[in-house]
Protein backbone atom coordinates (compact mmCIF):
# COMPACT_ATOMS: atom_id res chain seq x y z
CA UNK A 1 0.00 0.00 0.00
CA UNK A 2 1.21 3.46 -0.88
CA UNK A 3 -0.20 6.72 0.41
CA UNK A 4 0.82 9.96 -1.27
CA UNK A 5 0.05 12.72 1.24
CA UNK A 6 -0.27 16.39 0.45
CA UNK A 7 -0.66 19.13 3.03
CA UNK A 8 -3.48 21.40 1.89
CA UNK A 9 -5.44 24.46 2.92
CA UNK A 10 -8.52 23.13 1.08
CA UNK A 11 -9.52 20.25 -1.20
CA UNK A 12 -12.54 18.73 -2.87
CA UNK A 13 -13.32 15.88 -5.22
CA UNK A 14 -16.16 15.90 -7.73
CA UNK A 15 -17.77 13.20 -9.85
CA UNK A 16 -19.95 14.28 -12.78
CA UNK A 17 -20.04 17.83 -11.39
CA UNK A 18 -21.21 16.70 -7.92
CA UNK A 19 -18.96 17.26 -4.91
CA UNK A 20 -18.62 13.87 -3.23
CA UNK A 21 -15.96 14.80 -0.67
CA UNK A 22 -14.41 18.03 0.58
CA UNK A 23 -12.33 19.49 3.36
CA UNK A 24 -11.95 23.16 4.17
CA UNK A 25 -9.83 23.10 7.30
CA UNK A 26 -9.36 25.90 9.77
CA UNK A 27 -5.66 25.98 9.00
CA UNK A 28 -4.29 22.83 7.43
CA UNK A 29 -5.59 19.48 6.25
CA UNK A 30 -4.32 16.51 4.27
CA UNK A 31 -5.15 14.81 1.00
CA UNK A 32 -4.25 11.12 1.00
CA UNK A 33 -4.07 9.38 -2.38
CA UNK A 34 -4.16 5.64 -1.60
CA UNK A 35 -2.86 2.88 -3.87
CA UNK A 36 -3.23 -0.82 -3.11
CA UNK A 37 -1.13 -3.72 -4.38
CA UNK A 38 -1.82 -7.46 -4.41
CA UNK A 39 -0.32 -8.46 -1.05
CA UNK A 40 -1.82 -5.65 1.04
CA UNK A 41 -4.19 -6.51 3.86
CA UNK A 42 -6.24 -4.94 6.65
CA UNK A 43 -3.21 -4.83 8.96
CA UNK A 44 -1.30 -2.77 6.38
CA UNK A 45 -4.24 -0.35 6.05
CA UNK A 46 -4.38 0.11 9.84
CA UNK A 47 -0.63 0.64 10.19
CA UNK A 48 -0.54 3.23 7.40
CA UNK A 49 -3.59 5.04 8.79
CA UNK A 50 -1.87 5.32 12.16
CA UNK A 51 1.39 6.43 10.54
CA UNK A 52 -0.44 9.15 8.60
CA UNK A 53 -2.42 10.32 11.64
CA UNK A 54 0.78 10.65 13.72
CA UNK A 55 3.07 12.00 10.96
CA UNK A 56 4.53 15.40 11.82
CA UNK A 57 3.70 16.91 8.45
CA UNK A 58 1.83 20.06 9.44
CA UNK A 59 5.12 21.47 10.66
CA UNK A 60 8.15 20.02 12.45
CA UNK A 61 6.20 19.47 15.68
CA UNK A 62 2.53 18.92 14.79
CA UNK A 63 0.68 16.00 13.28
CA UNK A 64 -2.91 15.76 12.09
CA UNK A 65 -3.73 14.07 15.40
CA UNK A 66 -2.39 17.06 17.36
CA UNK A 67 -4.85 19.51 15.81
CA UNK A 68 -7.60 17.29 14.40
CA UNK A 69 -6.73 18.18 10.82
CA UNK A 70 -9.27 16.81 8.31
CA UNK A 71 -8.20 14.25 5.70
CA UNK A 72 -9.56 13.69 2.19
CA UNK A 73 -8.92 10.04 1.17
CA UNK A 74 -8.96 9.21 -2.54
CA UNK A 75 -8.24 5.83 -4.15
CA UNK A 76 -5.38 6.08 -6.65
CA UNK A 77 -4.36 2.84 -8.40
CA UNK A 78 -1.93 4.79 -10.60
CA UNK A 79 0.48 5.02 -7.65
CA UNK A 80 1.51 1.51 -8.72
CA UNK A 81 2.32 2.43 -12.33
CA UNK A 82 5.38 0.67 -13.73
CA UNK A 83 7.09 2.93 -16.25
CA UNK A 84 10.37 1.02 -16.54
CA UNK A 85 9.74 -0.19 -20.09
CA UNK A 86 8.49 1.76 -23.05
CA UNK A 87 6.15 4.71 -22.92
CA UNK A 88 2.97 3.01 -21.74
CA UNK A 89 2.63 2.44 -17.98
CA UNK A 90 1.79 -1.04 -16.74
CA UNK A 91 -0.78 -1.36 -13.96
CA UNK A 92 0.03 -5.00 -13.09
CA UNK A 93 1.21 -4.11 -9.58
CA UNK A 94 -2.10 -2.44 -8.71
CA UNK A 95 -4.64 -4.67 -6.97
CA UNK A 96 -7.95 -5.22 -8.76
CA UNK A 97 -10.96 -3.26 -7.54
CA UNK A 98 -12.42 -6.19 -5.60
CA UNK A 99 -9.25 -6.27 -3.47
CA UNK A 100 -8.45 -2.55 -3.39
CA UNK A 101 -11.86 -1.03 -2.62
CA UNK A 102 -12.37 -2.68 0.80
CA UNK A 103 -8.80 -1.81 1.81
CA UNK A 104 -9.17 1.86 0.85
CA UNK A 105 -12.44 1.93 2.81
CA UNK A 106 -10.73 0.25 5.77
CA UNK A 107 -7.92 2.83 5.63
CA UNK A 108 -10.49 5.64 5.83
CA UNK A 109 -12.39 3.88 8.65
CA UNK A 110 -9.16 3.31 10.58
CA UNK A 111 -8.47 7.05 10.40
CA UNK A 112 -11.99 7.75 11.68
CA UNK A 113 -11.48 5.35 14.60
CA UNK A 114 -8.29 7.25 15.45
CA UNK A 115 -10.33 10.46 15.63
CA UNK A 116 -9.87 11.95 12.15
CA UNK A 117 -12.56 13.83 10.25
CA UNK A 118 -12.42 12.00 6.91
CA UNK A 119 -14.01 12.76 3.56
CA UNK A 120 -13.60 10.43 0.59
CA UNK A 121 -13.78 10.26 -3.15
CA UNK A 122 -15.79 7.62 -5.00
CA UNK A 123 -13.97 4.38 -5.73
CA UNK A 124 -13.63 3.55 -9.43
CA UNK A 125 -15.16 6.82 -10.62
CA UNK A 126 -13.54 9.38 -12.88
CA UNK A 127 -12.85 12.06 -10.28
CA UNK A 128 -11.76 15.67 -10.48
CA UNK A 129 -9.63 16.63 -7.50
CA UNK A 130 -9.09 20.28 -6.66
CA UNK A 131 -6.69 21.26 -3.91
CA UNK A 132 -4.60 24.11 -2.66
CA UNK A 133 -1.26 22.54 -1.75
CA UNK A 134 0.22 24.18 1.34
CA UNK A 135 3.98 24.55 1.19
CA UNK A 136 3.96 22.61 -1.05
CA UNK A 137 4.44 19.54 1.10
CA UNK A 138 4.06 16.09 -0.49
CA UNK A 139 5.23 12.84 1.15
CA UNK A 140 5.04 9.19 0.02
CA UNK A 141 4.24 6.71 2.81
CA UNK A 142 4.97 2.99 2.51
CA UNK A 143 5.70 0.25 5.00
Amino acid sequence: MRVLVQRVSSARVTVDGETVGAIAPDGQGLVALVGVTHDDDVKTAHRLAEKLWQLRILDEQRSASDVGAPILVISQFTLYADTAKGRRPSWNAAAPGAVAEPLVEEFAEALRRLGARVATGRFGAHMHVELVNDGPVTVLLEL
